[in-house]
């Protein structure tokens, strides 16, 4: 089983703001590219292709889950309101049917 899932994948429903984000802002830029560097290094490790310790594989997914937090909140800043009059978009991971 490997580690790495891209951005993309994890919001699905912000797709669009992940891709304009990236191209228009540079500080969530750097985090996207620090967040696949290290989902990159997880996956080699979980692969067998990188040996890297336990201890090391821990902070690295410490790591990975500040940056995805960091991405989220720009994202629903960014993303433009996907529900109307009231309804949720039904998907669990967007927070709007809370």
């Amino acid at each position: 089983m490997t580690d790495h899932t891209d951005l993309a994948h994890e919001f699905p429903e912000m797709k669009d703001a992940i891709h304009l984000l990236k191209l228009n802002d540079a500080h969530f830029k750097k985090l996207f590219d620090q967040y696949e560097a290290i989902a990159k290094e997880l996956h080699r490790a979980a692969d067998g292709a990188g040996g890297i310790s336990d201890e090391h594989a821990e902070a690295l997914k410490k790591e990975r889950l500040t940056l995805k937090d960091e991405m989220y909140q720009m994202l629903q800043t960014a993303a433009p309101d996907h529900t109307s009059a009231g309804d949720t978009c039904g998907t669990a991971s967007c927070g709007c049917n809370a």
